[in-house]
């Protein structure tokens, strides 16, 4: 029920705000000019950093080592902070070029890990047979700032470095700690932002039974003005005896029936009847409307009629509603944007109920048609973050001399970060669905120029990745045309 074209704009609006919001994890540059004490912080902070690897197992890259092999407790080889500091290309370059040089700690190593291993901090952290990324940072963060900076040997292997200053180590320490912090900070958004996608396609699906939720107390708030207005005390003859056609209405108590709709409604808790205000004016505006008149017109209704009413009411007066939109603003910030491409698939779901008789055999739409739209979301996401810096080279390459890229439009960059993660990465995606696809997010959710600039960058990128042999995919004659305008 959620396609593909829902899918890319979540990614596309998720990876904003995660790009807009994340920390990044980073080596620190070498100080230019620095003092003393700033040069020796420095050296510190890349010895503790390469240190942690060796303590946890992970040897690092440098040709001139002459470190022993130690015993490393199992629980530090599993902490996943020795791993991403080694896989981290910077620190790889500085431990090759012996930037960081652990050769004057190579006798204290082994004493060191025995020491780690008998610290409170981490006897506690090995006790638990799984740990968060946030409990691997914070466990070295914590041995840093103690265990080792008040390590004597440790810091009477420092002293070596001429530079050496009590205060350029405090320095140097708090430097690694705030990396290690920060690369944390970053994971967690990551995996933030990953559930955000998740919980923002949920909440689409979530949508579309809200929809169907809105007939049925429509309807509902439609016997309760018509009892009340049997109860007045100067009840008119039409308030005693009320048209009812659309309380009676077969599709409305099909949905009130309906075990799928009450079973989704029981697991996932949700009502209109907290926005009365909306009721009312939604329907007011149905009983005014066009479609109801006719309606009322009819001699009899049937089970199709009944359900092309609601299909008509839904889609000339509730879906336009700025009333409903103002509901939804303030139900799920996600619900705006969701609206036109969820309410066309109630329209196609009443469509279905109304070809059969009395809704017999037909289900309410599954959230996604196929394991592989369930799964397109978020390996889209991961694609685009994880190339993220070298899709924006191949977007550089093709922005005008005359064009800052630094001016450009974040979205604009982050719709081609997206659509070149799914032309990459997805085979099976025709280009032009791909190309097109995006161009018509930029159209509507960045600057009013920002597809034909969009639609242009991506052809010349996808041409270039064609004929260096990095793109194999189908790029036909008439693809090769440069798009009108560029």
């Amino acid at each position: 029920m959620i396609n593909r074209i829902l899918i890319r704009i979540k990614v596309v609006q998720i990876l904003y705000s995660y790009l807009l919001s994340r920390s990044e994890f980073k080596i620190d540059a070498a100080p230019q000019g620095a003092s003393r004490d700033r040069r020796f912080a420095y050296a510190v902070y890349l010895d503790m950093l390469c240190l942690i690897q060796e303590l946890s197992g992970v040897r690092t890259n440098n040709p001139e080592r002459r470190l022993p092999a130690i015993d490393v407790h199992p629980k530090l080889k599993t902490n996943r902070v020795a791993r991403a500091l080694a896989d981290n290309p910077v620190l790889k370059q500085i431990t090759f070029k012996n930037q960081a040089d652990l050769n004057a700690f190579g006798p204290q190593l082994q004493r060191l890990s025995d020491k780690i291993a008998a610290a409170n901090v981490f006897t506690e952290y090995a006790r638990k047979r799984t740990h968060s990324l946030d409990e691997d940072v914070k466990v070295w963060t914590v041995l840093l700032e103690t265990t080792i900076l008040k390590d004597a040997e440790i810091v009477a292997a420092l002293r070596s470095n001429p530079d050496f200053s009590l205060t350029g180590l405090h320095y140097g320490i708090m430097q690694a700690v705030d990396t290690l912090r920060a690369y944390n900070d970053a994971r967690a958004m990551y995996h933030k932002a990953k559930k955000d996608l998740d919980d923002s396609l949920d909440k689409a699906y979530q949508l579309y039974y809200a929809l169907f939720v809105l007939i049925m107390e429509l309807t509902a708030e439609q016997a309760d003005r018509q009892e009340a207005a049997k109860n007045k005390y100067l009840a008119t003859s039409e308030d005693l005896n009320p048209d009812t056609r659309l309380v009676d209405n077969r599709f409305a108590k099909f949905l009130a029936e309906n075990e799928d709709l009450q079973q989704f409604v029981k697991d996932h808790p949700f009502t209109w009847v907290d926005s009365p205000n909306l009721l009312k004016k939604l329907l007011d505006d149905v009983l005014a409307s066009d479609v109801y008149a006719d309606y009322l017109k009819r001699e009899s209704t049937d089970w199709e009629s009944d359900c092309e009413f609601w299909r008509s009411i839904l889609r000339t007066v509730v879906l336009p509603s700025e009333a409903l939109a103002e509901a939804l603003e303030a139900k799920s910030i996600y619900w705006n944007d969701d609206l036109t491409t969820i309410g066309t698939f109630v329209l196609k779901s009443i469509r279905r109920f109304a070809g059969s008789e009395g809704g017999e055999g037909v289900r309410f739409l599954p959230q996604f048609k196929d394991d592989e739209d369930a799964e397109f979301g978020a390996r889209l996401f991961t694609f685009a973050v994880d190339n993220r810096e070298k899709y924006r080279e191949y977007i550089d390459r093709f922005i005008n001399r005359d064009w800052d890229p630094e001016r450009l439009a974040f979205m604009d960059i982050v719709i081609m970060t997206v659509a070149l993660a799914e032309i990459m990465n997805f085979p099976g995606i025709p280009l032009p669905v791909s190309m097109n696809e995006y161009v018509e997010i930029a159209n509507t959710y960045s600057t009013r120029r920002s597809g034909p600039f969009i639609n242009g960058i991506l052809f010349s990128v996808v041409k270039m990745l064609v004929d260096e042999g990095l793109l194999k995919k189908p790029f036909s004659q008439a693809q090769k045309e440069q798009p009108e305008g560029e």
